[in-house]
C-alpha cells in the first residue's frame, strides 16, 4: 500500500486526496488552514472551458467538466455543480472581434457556442440594464456551469475520510524531508510525517514547498478581489454567468451574487516572489482588501445587474491565484525533486477530477497518463 502526503486541502489536493483514498493508498492530508481555506474559497469557479487552448487542453477541461457529473454519481449528488447559460459581450471592435474568434475556434471544435441579439438579454439574463451592453452581438454558451467550490472541496474531503484518509488542519509545513535524493516526507508544526509520495497542491505556496524541497516552479501568484453580494429578493436573482468588458457576474447560494473584475485586479499590488515566505510567521495574516476597490467592484456590478442597486456587498475575499508562467498546470515530478509530486493550476475548480484522477493513477499504479505528457 503506498503512503501518500497530500500538502493542501483546497479543491485539487481534496480531489487527489478522494482518488488516492478510494484506489487503496494510505492517505494523510495536511492543511494550514482549514477546508477550502485558500484560493479555493476566493474563486469565481465556472466552468472556464471555452477559454482554453490549444485544442489538448481544451479537451482535458471538457473531459474533467464532464467527470463532475460522474463524481456526482458516487458522491451522492453533484450538487456543487450549477447549469447556467453564459453571456458574453465586449464593447471596444477589438474586444468584440476576439469574442467572435474564440466563438469561431470553438464551433469549429464541436464546442455548443452561439450568438444572440442584445435585445435578447431581457430574456437570458433578466435584470441587467440595457445601457450596460453596447455591442451590437452576444456570445452565448447555453450549457456552461458555475461551481460551488468549498462545497465541492468538502465533498471530497468527506468521502476521501470515509474511505480512510486522516485529515490534519492548523498544520503549516516548515520543512521537507529527504532520503538521498528523494523526497520522503515533510516536517509540519515540529512533526514528521513520511511517505512514499508528497503531492504538492499548496496553490500560490507551492512555490514554497519546492523551494523547501531544493526546487523550483515557474508559478506566478496573481492576486485577485471576489466579491459576493447579500441576497436578491426571489424573483429578481441571476440565472446566468456574465462575461461584460468592465465585470463578471455569477449566481452564488442563496440568491447571492458573486463578482470580480479584471480591471479591479489590475490595481491590487503585486503579491511578491514565490520564495517570500520561505520563513513567514506560522500563522500569516490574511491580506485586507482596499475599502475603496471593493466599492469599485460592486458599483461596476450594479452598472451591469440592475437588482444589485438594491443589494450590499455582503463580503470581499482577497485570493491569490497560482497561475504557472505558461497558463498549463504543472503536474508531475522534477528531476530535482524526485517523490515531491505537483499539482498546480490556475483553473482548479473545472480540472479538478480529471487531475486527481489522472494523478493518482501515475501514483499508486507507477503509469503514466499520456494525457498529462504535455504538462
Amino acid at each position: 500500500m503506498s503512503r501518500v502526503l497530500v500538502l493542501g486541502a483546497g479543491v485539487l489536493g481534496a480531489s487527489v486526496a478522494q482518488q488516492l483514498a478510494a484506489a487503496g493508498a494510505d492517505v494523510t492530508v495536511i492543511e494550514a488552514g482549514g477546508p477550502a481555506a485558500g484560493t479555493s474559497s476566493a474563486t469565481f469557479s465556472i466552468d472556464v472551458t471555452h477559454l482554453k487552448t490549444p485544442y489538448a487542453y481544451y479537451e482535458l477541461n471538457r473531459h474533467s467538466a464532464e467527470l463532475h457529473l460522474e463524481l456526482g454519481a458516487e458522491l451522492g449528488g453533484a450538487d456543487w455543480r450549477h447549469p447556467v447559460p453564459l453571456v458574453q459581450w465586449g464593447h471596444t471592435e477589438a474586444e468584440q472581434r476576439v469574442i467572435r474568434e474564440r466563438a469561431e475556434r470553438l464551433r469549429g471544435w464541436g464546442h455548443p457556442c452561439g450568438t444572440a441579439h442584445p435585445s435578447d438579454l431581457a430574456e437570458l439574463a433578466p435584470g441587467v440594464d440595457p445601457e450596460a451592453c453596447r455591442a451590437d452581438e452576444l456570445v452565448l454558451h447555453e450549457h456552461a456551469s458555475w461551481y460551488d467550490a468549498p462545497l465541492f472541496t468538502r465533498r471530497l474531503l468527506d468521502r476521501a475520510a470515509l474511505d480512510g484518509a486522516d485529515i490534519r488542519y492548523g498544520l503549516r509545513v516548515t520543512d521537507v524531508l529527504r532520503s538521498g535524493e528523494r523526497v520522503v516526507g515533510v516536517l509540519a508544526a515540529g512533526r514528521r510525517f513520511e511517505a512514499d509520495w508528497v503531492v504538492n497542491c499548496a496553490g500560490p505556496d507551492a512555490g514554497r514547498i519546492a523551494a523547501l524541497a531544493g526546487g523550483a516552479l515557474p508559478l506566478n501568484r496573481v492576486p485577485g478581489l471576489v466579491g459576493e453580494s447579500t441576497r436578491l429578493p426571489r424573483g429578481e436573482q441571476l440565472g446566468a454567468i456574465l462575461a461584460t468588458p468592465g465585470v463578471d457576474l455569477r449566481p452564488a447560494p442563496d440568491g447571492r451574487v458573486v463578482s470580480i473584475s479584471w480591471p479591479v485586479d489590475a490595481q491590487l499590488p503585486a503579491d511578491g516572489p514565490q520564495d517570500a515566505a520561505l520563513n513567514a510567521p506560522e500563522q500569516p495574516e490574511q491580506p485586507q482588501p482596499d475599502p475603496a476597490l471593493e466599492q469599485e467592484l460592486h458599483r461596476l456590478g450594479r452598472a451591469v445587474f440592475a437588482p444589485l442597486r438594491a443589494a450590499e456587498m455582503a463580503g470581499v475575499r482577497l485570493g491569490v491565484r497560482p497561475v504557472p508562467a505558461d497558463g498549463l498546470p504543472l503536474v508531475g515530478c522534477a528531476a530535482a525533486t524526485p517523490g515531491l509530486y505537483t499539482l498546480v493550476t490556475h483553473s482548479g475548480v473545472t480540472l479538478a477530477p480529471i487531475l486527481g484522477r489522472l494523478a493518482a493513477q501515475e501514483m499508486v499504479e507507477a503509469r503514466p497518463a499520456p494525457e498529462l505528457a504535455a504538462y
